[in-house]
């Protein structure tokens, strides 16, 4: 009789992470928020530290063919500060471990540590550790990141959105995805004929989004300066149909999303539209734009309005008003979670 097997991708990557950590017990009490948000929070006696691990890993996250190893490696320790800020903490420290084949040289291990280094400088974070190894194929790259706070009541979850509680996301959306249409494109053409010259200079704002994000540090420094705590909050890493539906998902709640309030740049725009591709469908299923993807009482709604880069893009309803998207048509459609999946 054999034994019964589950392929992966029919459960994709979160109802995975559901399924084996399903009964999963915590045994410290130091232990004071697991598996389920962008971090851990874990401290006691008025430190607390706020933990997330993230892997890339090559031809699935990313392609040498088009990716700098300088912006790789900046781009690696970038997103798991992403998921610190977006539990509105400061990212501290971070440890690298890699894993590559034979074919990367100690010369290429310096550039791709220089992007780390890079990070570490802007984001003002100390690298302090890691591992390497040896991989049979490619490269793999885990980092670790790590915030500190001593303020239990300013660290935001992704369970605290409300009924009534606005929508907003920290940036423009949708650049990195139709970015990444771009290279693989340009890949194609290289790789059917290698005396093509890529040339992306009138799109370097998408490029630069997908090969060197940022994290949304400045939202982070504007809630800190405005004394204003989200309700709810996670980084957009996923597409925004994926994320907000977890926010949902884990505060027991609904939303609506404006179509016309979803922003976009114009460069995005035209690139998509160039791929025959809906921009607003680029934003809402795309990821990897690492915006902040939050709630805010409406008490804070004037705060809200004078925070630089910030729109506001729908409202938290009842859980059985489900997520849905209202478009400038007049039509209400249902979202469902169509970003980025792992596996």
């Amino acid at each position: 009789m054999s034994e019964k097997r589950t392929d992966v991708n029919e459960l994709g990557e979160f109802g995975l992470i559901d399924h084996i950590t399903r009964g999963n017990k915590q045994h410290q009490k130091s232990t004071l928020r697991g598996i389920g948000d962008d971090a851990a929070v874990v401290g006691q006696g008025g430190q607390y530290a706020v933990i997330s691990t993230d892997m890339l890993v090559e031809g699935i996250h990313f392609d040498m063919m088009y990716t700098p190893l300088k912006h790789l490696g900046y781009k690696a320790v970038v997103v798991n500060l992403s998921d610190i800020y977006a539990m509105n903490v400061a990212p501290t420290q971070v440890t690298v471990s890699i894993a590559i084949s034979n074919r990367y040289s100690v010369e290429a291990l310096e550039e791709l540590y220089a992007g780390v280094k890079k990070a570490c400088d802007f984001y003002n974070v100390d690298l302090i550790g890691g591992d390497t190894t040896s991989s049979p194929k490619g490269m793999i790259i885990s980092v670790t990141a790590i915030g500190l706070t001593d303020s239990l009541d300013k660290v935001v979850y992704r369970s605290g959105a409300k009924v009534g509680d606005i929508v907003c996301v920290s940036g423009d959306l949708g650049a990195a995805y139709v970015g990444l249409q771009l290279l693989e494109r340009e890949k194609q053409l290289y790789l059917n004929d290698n005396t093509i010259t890529p040339d992306f200079s009138s799109y370097q704002y998408v490029i630069e989004r997908q090969l060197k994000p940022e994290a949304a540090k400045a939202a982070y420094d504007y809630f800190k300066r405005s004394d204003l705590v989200p309700s709810s909050m996670m980084d957009i890493s996923d597409g925004l149909s994926s994320d907000m539906m977890h926010i949902c998902k884990a505060s027991g709640v609904g939303a609506y999303l404006e179509e016309g309030k979803i922003p976009l740049h114009p460069e995005s725009k035209e690139l998509a539209l160039e791929f025959n591709m809906d921009p607003v469908t680029c934003a809402l299923s795309g990821g990897e734009d690492y915006e902040l993807l939050f709630t805010v009482a409406p008490e804070d709604l004037d705060k809200i309005r004078f925070m630089p880069g910030a729109y506001i893009i729908g409202e938290i309803v009842e859980r059985k008003d489900g997520l849905k998207l209202h478009t400038t048509g007049g039509n209400i459609h249902e979202l469902k979670a169509q970003g980025w999946n792992h596996f």
